[in-house]
C-alpha cells in the first residue's frame, strides 16, 4: 500500500496543483488556513451574501410593482363597477319611464280607433243628413215657391173676377 507521501509526490492532476496552492491541503495533507484564504472565504461569502442582498431586493421591488399594479387594476375595476352601476341606474327609470308612455300611448290609441271610427261613421252620417236636408229645404223652397206663384195667381183670379163682380154690380145697378 501506498504511504500518503507516495501519492503525493505522484504526479497531479491540475485540480491538485491548484488545490495545494490555494493551501488548503497541505504536503503532509492536514488542512491549511491562513489569512489570505480566510479572506478570499470572506470576500465570497460577502459576495454571495451581497447578490442574495441584491436578489432579495430586487424581488422585493418586483413584488412591490406587482402589488402596486394590482391595487391600480382593483381601483379600476372598483371605479368602472360604480360607473356601470350609475349607469345602469340612469338608464333603468328611463327605460321605466319610457316603457310607461309607449304603454299609456298604445293604450290610447286603441281608444282612438274606435272613436276614429265612431267619428267617421257619424261624419258620413252628418253629411248623408246634410244632403237630406238640404234635399228637403230646395224641395221646401220650390214648394213655397210653387205656392207663392199659386197664391199670386189665384189672387189675380181672385182679383180679376172681383173686378168683373164690381163691373157686373155697376152695370146692375145703373
Amino acid at each position: 500500500m501506498a504511504t500518503t507521501r507516495q501519492i503525493l509526490e505522484q504526479p497531479q492532476s491540475p485540480m491538485m496543483q491548484r488545490i495545494k496552492s490555494s493551501g488548503i491541503i497541505s504536503i503532509n495533507g492536514s488542512p491549511m488556513i491562513d489569512d489570505k484564504e480566510e479572506e478570499l472565504s470572506r470576500s465570497a461569502l460577502a459576495m454571495f451574501k451581497a447578490k442574495e442582498d441584491e436578489i432579495e431586493r430586487r424581488k422585493m421591488e418586483v413584488k412591490d410593482r406587482v402589488q402596486t399594479k394590482l391595487g391600480l387594476a382593483e381601483e379600476a375595476t372598483r371605479r368602472l363597477a360604480e360607473i356601470r352601476e350609475e349607469l345602469e341606474a340612469l338608464t333603468d327609470p328611463m327605460r321605466k319611464e319610457i316603457s310607461a308612455i309607449r304603454k299609456r300611448v298604445d293604450a290610447i290609441n286603441r281608444e282612438l280607433k274606435p272613436l276614429g271610427q265612431s267619428c267617421q261613421r257619424k261624419e258620413r252620417e252628418f253629411k248623408e243628413a246634410l244632403e237630406a236636408y238640404n234635399e228637403k229645404n230646395k224641395e221646401k223652397a220650390l214648394f213655397v215657391s210653387k205656392l207663392v206663384e199659386l197664391v199670386t195667381e189665384s189672387e189675380k183670379l181672385r182679383m180679376s173676377k172681383l173686378e168683373e163682380l164690381s163691373k157686373s154690380i155697376e152695370i146692375s145697378l145703373r
